[in-house]
């Protein structure tokens, strides 16, 4: 592949860029408000629809634990409780990829799309490896931190086989940050539809020993797992492969040759992300932990709030993701006005849509706990009674979980990973965490101080990342993220 430039009248044609995320940016100019709208809505809905259904892989496997028996959705509950945090450290390490191709595509650079597009899929091989050796430990950390032996078994039984969906996962992240930067967040979103029905499929037959397989119960949720993670990345190997759109970069030949400097690059970028973005999830499964402490209602009960409350955060992550390509692209172009427009806008878009479902939360609790618990199991009363007053108050923390996912997305396309890092960690771990024990043990508030502790770790986090985007210049945070070598 030869390293020159694509020159204007290559950007322009549809051939070489595809749909180029939208068309009339592709120049210096800024746009209005309300193009930088329309431009972020239009990137951003598949993300949020492929956000929206790759989450409901996980909702069919909790649902489907659930069929199975209140046992086993508290070991599925305890399973992804471990594995949910490894896995989206991983994904946040790889989303380093989007804002380094955009700001090259932004600044013209094909050989560096090509570089981070490339060492991005050796990375998720690396960080596959390190994170199956901790997953395959489960069942001794389990035990370790207080959980029962029984659902400690029961959930390595799942991970033994999930953890085998990790380098599919994480490559097919590497190969979405391409197609995405480049518009095509579409084809994205389709993949992602069709491996719910592969997951459902898998569920069904695996789980429960229909059509003449064996009953595999939770183990069977773990290989249906690993199966539509291969599926889905063995389908975008080959999208990235044949279609023309990506021929330029020709990412697939002398793949074996190493890249020292830009595979240091991502990591350097990238694990800050995925540190941030794992302590934050690492929080929730930390509650987890401690309402299985308070007893099996309980635990129950905070999976289905929890269940809810990461539905709705789905629609702020995938427009934190659209965010942080607008500002990676405007960033690459120089375009200072383009950056704090795209920023804005995005978050205004996501608190927006959070104060949405602060208000399902708040009015119709019932209808979404009982599509997890059947109301006429009298085992589940309690269960039922305990989720409603958690849903309220997942209700209360909804709009600043939106700042803070739209905030954290809009840094990254500046390439500021560091600093969020560390504001996650203190917000996290040193407010957050430190008031659900306190308010949950220490006073006696139960489930209802844990989820309170959670509430105010997130209001912390989010004001403070939000303040961090409107000082971005005075920080010094509007430098390039890689210089090439």
């Amino acid at each position: 592949m030869s390293d020159r430039p694509f020159s204007p009248e290559e950007r322009r044609r549809d051939d070489i860029v595809g749909d180029y995320v939208v068309a009339q940016d592709v120049g210096p100019s800024t746009l209005s408000w309300s193009g930088e709208t329309r431009a972020t809505l239009s990137l951003a809905w598949p993300l949020v629809f492929t956000q929206l259904a790759q989450f409901s892989l996980n909702i069919t496997d909790v649902i489907m634990m659930g069929w199975l028996g209140r046992d086993y959705l508290a070991a599925g509950s305890l399973a992804t409780a471990l594995f949910h945090p490894l896995l989206l450290f991983g994904i946040g390490s790889l989303t380093a990829v989007a804002p380094m191709a955009a700001q090259a595509i932004g600044a013209n650079e094909p050989r560096s799309v090509r570089r981070t597009a490339r060492q991005g899929i050796w990375v998720a091989f690396l960080l596959a490896l390190f994170l199956m050796a901790i997953v395959f430990q489960a069942e001794t950390i389990f035990i370790m931190t207080g959980q029962l032996p029984s659902l400690s078994a029961l959930s390595q039984s799942y991970l033994d086989y999930a953890a085998f969906s990790l380098f599919p996962a994480l490559g097919f992240i590497a190969l979405r940050s391409l197609t995405s930067v480049h518009g095509e967040t579409k084809i994205v979103l389709m993949v992602t539809i069709l491996s719910f029905f592969v997951n459902f499929a898998g569920n069904y037959v695996l789980m429960f020993g229909h059509f003449g397989f064996p009953r595999l119960e939770l183990a069977g949720a773990g290989i249906s797992t690993s199966i539509v993670n291969l599926f889905v990345f063995i389908f975008m190997i080959v999208y990235v492969g044949r279609r023309h759109t990506y021929a330029a970069y020709d990412l697939f030949a002398r793949f074996w040759r190493p890249d020292w400097h830009r595979f240091r690059d991502i990591l350097r970028i990238g694990v800050p992300i995925g540190f941030m973005v794992m302590v934050e999830v690492a929080l929730f499964s930390a509650a987890t932990m401690l309402m299985g402490w308070l007893g099996t209602d309980e635990l129950a009960a905070h999976t289905v709030a929890m269940q809810c409350a990461a539905l709705a955060f789905m629609v702020p992550m995938g427009l934190g993701q659209a965010t942080t390509i607008r500002i990676g692209l405007a960033f690459g172009r120089g375009a200072w006005e383009g950056i704090r427009r795209a920023g804005w806008v995005s978050i205004g878009l996501g608190v927006g849509f959070m104060g949405f479902t602060c208000m399902l939360f708040l009015t119709i609790p019932h209808v979404l706990i009982e599509l997890f618990l059947d109301p006429s199991d009298p085992i589940n009363a309690m269960p039922i009674t305990l989720a409603v007053s958690y849903l309220a108050f997942a209700g209360l923390f909804q709009l600043v979980d939106g700042l803070q996912a739209v905030a954290s997305g809009a840094l990254r396309g500046l390439g500021d990973t560091r600093g969020p890092m560390l504001i996650a960690v203190v917000g996290y771990w040193l407010c957050g965490m430190p008031t659900s024990y306190i308010l949950g043990f220490v006073l006696g508030w139960r489930g209802s101080g844990i989820w309170i502790g959670l509430a105010i770790g997130l209001a912390v986090t989010a004001f403070c990342l939000a303040y961090r985007f409107w000082n971005r210049e005075r920080l010094g945070l509007l430098k390039p993220i890689v210089a090439e070598a």
